[in-house]
C-alpha cells in the first residue's frame, strides 16, 4: 500500500560525507589501508527528507549552500531525489560542512570527525517559507536561538500543523524547544548524556512535563521506545539484517521511518516497528540508495 503524498519541509544541514571503509578499526597513531572510499551527501534532515521522497512524499530543504565546488554534488544528488531547494539560501564563502566517516567493516559502526565553516539556516530564512503548503515540519535539533524563533512562529500561526524536533546531540538551551513541538525524537546518545540506560526510564522522565506530546527514542540494538500522548509506553526490538553492512544514517531513517508511518494515520505502536525494520533494511546496505521505494 502506498503512502498517501505529503508535503513535508526539513530544516537542517545537508554533508559531503567522504566514507574510508577499514577492516577494523584503527589504534591511536598507528596506519591503515583503506579497503573502500565513498563519497556520499549525508546530514540528518536531507537523509531523512531522501528516504521519505523515496517512501513517496514531496519533500522540500531549507538549509544553507556554500557556492563551492563540492556543493554541486550535494545538489545534484538531492535533485536527483526530488528534493525540492528553493527554500535553501546559497552564500558565496564558507566550505561544504565534511563529515569524514571510518566505516568498520567488521561489525559496521561508523566513527565521524566533522568539519564545518558555514552559517545556520536562521528565522529570516525561515519566515519567507509559505508554511500553509506543508502537512509536516521536521527540525534538526541545532541552533536553538533560531530554531525557537521557528517553532513559536508554527505554533502561532499554524498551530494544528505536525512538526517534528529530531534531539541527537547536547546543546546549550536545547530543552527549551521540546515543548514546542509535537514530536520528540531522541537518540541513545542524547538520553545516556541525561543519565539514563534504559529508554523507558528515560521517557518517563520527560513525560510529566511534556503533555500531549509524542515521544520516541532509538536504542541501537535494542530497538526502540515510545510514550504516545497518553502516557502509554511502547516498545519495539530492532531488526537487524543477517550482516551489518553500514549503520551510516540509520537514525535519519528511523526518524524517517516515524514521520512516514504518523503521516499514514498509523498508531504509534505501529509506527516504532515500522521504523525499526525500515532502520533495520538500511543497515544491510551502502548509503540510502538501496532502500525499497514504498
Amino acid at each position: 500500500m502506498c503512502a498517501p503524498e505529503m508535503n513535508i519541509l526539513g530544516i537542517g544541514i545537508a554533508t559531503l560525507d567522504i566514507i574510508n571503509t577499514v577492516d577494523e578499526y584503527p589504534p591511536e597513531d598507528s596506519e591503515v589501508r583503506v579497503l573502500e572510499q565513498q563519497l556520499r551527501r549525508g546530514g540528518n534532515a536531507t537523509n531523512t527528507l531522501v528516504t521519505l521522497s523515496k517512501l513517496g512524499h514531496r519533500c522540500s530543504w531549507g538549509g544553507i549552500v556554500a557556492d563551492e565546488p563540492d556543493s554541486r554534488y550535494i545538489l545534484e544528488d538531492l535533485e536527483q531525489h526530488k528534493i525540492d531547494l528553493r527554500y535553501c539560501r546559497h552564500i558565496k564563502n564558507g566550505k561544504v560542512p565534511t563529515s569524514y566517516i571510518i566505516l568498520n567493516r567488521r561489525n559496521g559502526s561508523r566513527t565521524i570527525v566533522h568539519y564545518r565553516d558555514l552559517p545556520e539556516f536562521d528565522f529570516k530564512d525561515f519566515e519567507r517559507i509559505d508554511l500553509s503548503t506543508f502537512q509536516w515540519l521536521h527540525f534538526e535539533g541545532r541552533n536553538p536561538t533560531e530554531t525557537r524563533k521557528m517553532l513559536e512562529k508554527c505554533v502561532l500561526e499554524h498551530p494544528a500543523l505536525p512538526r517534528s524536533l529530531e534531539v541527537e546531540k547536547v546543546r546549550p538551551n536545547i530543552e527549551s524547544l521540546f515543548p514546542l513541538a509535537k514530536v520528540l525524537l531522541f537518540s541513545k546518545e542524547y538520553a545516556r548524556h541525561q543519565g539514563f540506560e534504559d529508554g523507558i526510564r528515560f521517557l518517563r522522565s520527560l513525560g510529566k512535563g511534556l503533555p500531549d506530546t509524542i515521544l520516541v527514542c532509538a536504542w541501537g540494538e535494542q530497538g526502540a521506545f515510545a510514550m504516545d500522548r497518553d502516557g502509554t509506553l511502547l516498545s519495539s526490538p530492532a531488526y537487524p539484517p543477517p550482516r551489518i553492512v553500514d549503520t551510516t544514517g540509520a537514525g535519519d531513517v528511523f526518524n524517517a521511518g516515524i514521520i512516514d508511518a504518523l503521516l499514514r494515520g498509523k498508531t504509534l505502536a505501529s509506527a516504532l516497528h515500522a521504523a525499526c525494520r525500515l532502520a533495520g533494511e538500511k543497515c544491510a546496505i551502502q548509503g540510502l540508495e538501496g532502500l525499497v521505494n514504498h
